[in-house]
């Protein structure tokens, strides 16, 4: 009879030991699809507002809590990006509203063009119409208050849960940086640098249920070109509803990675993003039937900004570009002049890096900006490619954000784009290692070593 009970005791406390939980676990969501017609952002070529919806956009929560009571909320966003002027105001009513300090919420947005424009983030895009702006104006406030909104419902959703940790891949991102005779150009570059990995992130209950997949790419949002002006999340939001189909009561959450100078490959079709769509959701299936790597251990979290310059400008330079036949160039112009003339030209920018590590088990690094895939291959060079997502997109999405070889090759990614997001011009050359820089702090105090 001992020895029967002693088996009893021991299978029983074998079975507690499966489904005893590391974390506490929380999701919210909400729609922030737009209820007015309204312009899209994305593509400088477009000439009216919105024609109806494909599917809704999502803002949507994810709040860990590990055993001493320390949190990270990461959420993710059907959007072309959150501006640091939504970003600073979310994060301080999150604080005020709920205790979360700064470093503990990552904002990310998938960078759809199929979605609307986003407070005065790419202004310079269009030309807007009074009754246009307010319509903006109204969403973005709108946003503020739901971003805001599903962060507490996470945080108001804890409960106990495990995460496991696995990784896929698949290929239809490819190189965007074309280089030809007249320069780099928007093309299909077979032999540029790529990173095809899908990251997945598996959140259960204690008895096994799954609640929440984070995934993510690292990819352009861009299969629908400048005359889709239908909203949808591209194929980031297929791919999160087709995991959400085969795995109801589920939350599916696409984190865009370092993709700025990839493109989906074929693109410019309705089909084609449901096609990337799918595929991307097939892999992250494959994954989540694989053994997949527990994640436990504390959860340290890091943010901070690094000063960014801008290679040296004058005012001479935006005097002569205010003549040009270029419509955007001009508009730029003369914003850059304003800044002159209120003896506020822009030489630096702000630039934010984030870091949240669990344990020893797995590390987020969210970068700001539009970061290029050489970003993401030197963190994993450097830290290793094991157990780490390397996000783009993230608490700030002010420019392009160009590596030195992209810096020294030109091309829309290092200097064009930057007319559009009106900003002076390029990046100093030091713009890659002083974001090092900063990386190399925030790893260092979540505790990754290299």
């Amino acid at each position: 009879m001992r020895s029967l009970l002693a088996l009893l005791l021991s299978a029983f406390s074998l079975a507690a030991a499966d489904h005893k939980a590391d974390y506490k676990a929380g999701i919210g969501r909400v729609i922030i699809t737009p209820d007015k017609t309204i312009y899209l952002s994305g593509y400088a070529a477009r000439t009216h507002a919105s024609e109806g919806v494909l599917h809704d956009l999502w803002a949507k929560a994810l709040a860990i809590e590990d055993s001493k009571g320390s949190r990270i909320v990461i959420v993710s966003t059907d959007l072309i990006g959150i501006p640091r002027s939504m970003a600073d105001i979310v994060s301080a009513r999150v604080q005020k509203q709920y205790g979360l300090e700064r470093a503990r919420l990552i904002l990310n947005a998938s960078h759809t063009h199929t979605g609307p424009m986003v407070g005065r983030n790419l202004d310079i895009l269009f030309d807007l119409a009074p009754a246009d702006r307010a319509v903006i104006d109204e969403y973005t406030a709108k946003l503020t208050d739901n971003l805001v909104a599903v962060v507490g419902a996470a945080l108001g959703d804890l409960a106990p849960a495990n995460l496991s940790f696995g990784n896929g891949e698949t290929g239809f991102a490819i190189n965007r940086r074309q280089n030809t005779q007249q320069g780099v150009q928007f093309g299909a570059n077979t032999k540029g640098p790529t990173d095809h990995d899908v990251p997945v992130l598996r959140v259960t209950s204690p008895n096994g249920k799954l609640r929440a997949i984070l995934f993510g790419y690292a990819c352009h949002n861009t299969t629908l070109t400048g005359s889709f002006y239908k909203i949808s999340g591209d194929y980031a939001g297929f791919a999160q509803i087709n995991l959400e189909k085969a795995h109801p009561e589920t939350t599916a959450m696409y984190m865009a990675l370092c993709g700025a100078d990839q493109n989906p490959n074929p693109r410019s079709t309705l089909e084609l993003a449901e096609k990337h769509g799918a595929a991307l959701a097939a892999e992250v299936d494959r994954v989540l039937t694989r053994k997949l790597d527990p994640v436990r251990g504390p959860i340290r979290p890091a943010f901070q900004t690094v000063e960014l310059s801008f290679a040296p400008h004058t005012r001479e330079k935006f005097v002569a570009r205010a003549s040009d036949k270029d419509v955007w160039i001009v508009r730029n112009a003369k914003v850059m002049l304003k800044t002159y003339d209120d003896g506020q030209p822009i030489r630096h920018y702000s630039y934010p890096v984030a870091a949240v590590q669990f344990g020893k088990d797995l590390t987020v690094l969210a970068l700001g900006g539009e970061v290029v895939v050489d970003y993401a291959l030197r963190v994993k060079k450097t830290y290793g490619a094991k157990h780490i997502i390397v996000a783009g997109y993230s608490n700030d999405v002010m420019s392009y954000i160009p590596s030195l070889r992209v810096l020294k090759e030109g091309g829309y990614e290092a200097d064009t784009s930057m007319i559009y997001y009106g900003m002076p011009g390029p990046y100093d050359e030091d713009v890659e290692e002083r974001i090092f820089g900063a990386i190399a702090q925030a790893m260092k105090r979540v505790g990754r070593p290299r």
